[in-house]
């Protein structure tokens, strides 16, 4: 009788089954086919530790497991290689020292660059360069012969010495500038009754139409010495009277825009070949030249004049 009791439980269907009884099956259940997986990760070699519970409760969470293929073990800890250290050491030392070349070469480049800068703005600022000296003349403008009975003359190449003559010729060609506002015009000298009008060049064809400019002389008001000459006993006898100016006489310079006052300061004579009365000066100078005594023209007399402040 009690065989059959239990042949009947047995067969008893889920429906039958109280809640404690399936809760029991559940839990034999899943702890046979916890140990199933445990005997075959043992026999696969990849079961490292166990954590297992019969409760209920505790099955709902998995137990741990660590396995070859597990992401958050931990490797071993393999000893530091002394060696290994010191190349380390070595390396972050060459590395640092290459920085601090690298930074060195940035500097010194960007000091370099700076310098450069401020060459090429000093060469640009026509305020701050150094002005390129002129290529003088050989001799002093407006030599000419003296004019025979008919007036007639012409220059005095015999004043130029016979190695210089091809340079002159080469002098002679250079262009003249065209015309601008600033340059002279007209220039009057009242204490002599001088007013004549102003070219841009000295040679010989450009002096018979008035006063000429050297040219690469500065324009009037500007730093450094202007320029001018004239006849004296030909084409007008513009320059016949230089030698009676005095210190303190005015030389008025006209250009198209305004005009500038110069005060006489000095006169000398000179040889034609001293060209040095025609270099350029540090403050705004006018110099006056022309041939020297009254038909015999075999020096030149020389006035030095500065602006008027």
């Amino acid at each position: 009788m009690r065989y059959n009791r239990s042949a009947m439980a047995r067969r008893k269907t889920p429906e039958e089954l109280s809640v404690e009884e399936l809760r029991r099956l559940l839990v034999e259940k899943r702890r046979g086919a916890r140990k199933e997986r445990l005997e075959h990760f043992r026999r696969t070699g990849r079961v490292i530790s166990v954590t297992s519970t019969d409760d209920f409760d505790a099955q709902r969470s998995a137990p741990i497991v660590g396995t070859t293929e597990t992401k958050e073990s931990t490797p071993e800890s393999v000893p530091a290689n002394p060696r290994r250290k010191l190349m380390d050491r070595i390396l972050l030392g060459v590395e640092v020292l290459a920085v601090i070349g690298l930074i060195g070469v940035l500097l010194n480049g960007l000091g370099l660059l700076r310098t450069l800068n401020t060459e090429v703005v000093a060469a640009l600022n026509p305020e701050t360069a150094t002005p390129t000296p002129l290529v003088m003349a050989i001799v002093l403008p407006s030599g000419h012969v003296p004019p025979d009975a008919q007036g007639n003359t012409q220059p005095n190449e015999a004043e130029i010495p016979d190695h210089l003559r091809p340079m002159v010729q080469s002098l002679a060609n250079m262009p003249v500038p065209t015309s601008a506002p600033d340059q002279a015009v007209r220039i009057q000298i009242p204490s002599i009754n001088i007013d004549a009008p102003v070219v841009q060049g000295d040679g010989w064809e450009q002096l018979k139409k008035g006063v000429g400019q050297y040219v690469g002389s500065p324009d009037p008001g500007q730093d450094g010495n202007v320029v001018l000459s004239a006849h004296n006993d030909v084409y007008g006898e513009l320059f016949r009277y230089l030698d009676r100016l005095a210190p303190g006489d005015q030389v008025i310079i006209y250009t198209q825009q305004r005009q500038y006052v110069y005060i006489v300061d000095r006169t000398v004579l000179v040889e034609p070949t001293a060209v040095e009365v025609m270099a350029s000066s540090g403050s705004p100078t006018v110099t006056l030249i022309s041939c020297y005594p009254y038909l015999v023209d075999k020096q030149r007399i020389v006035v030095f004049a500065r602006l008027q402040n």
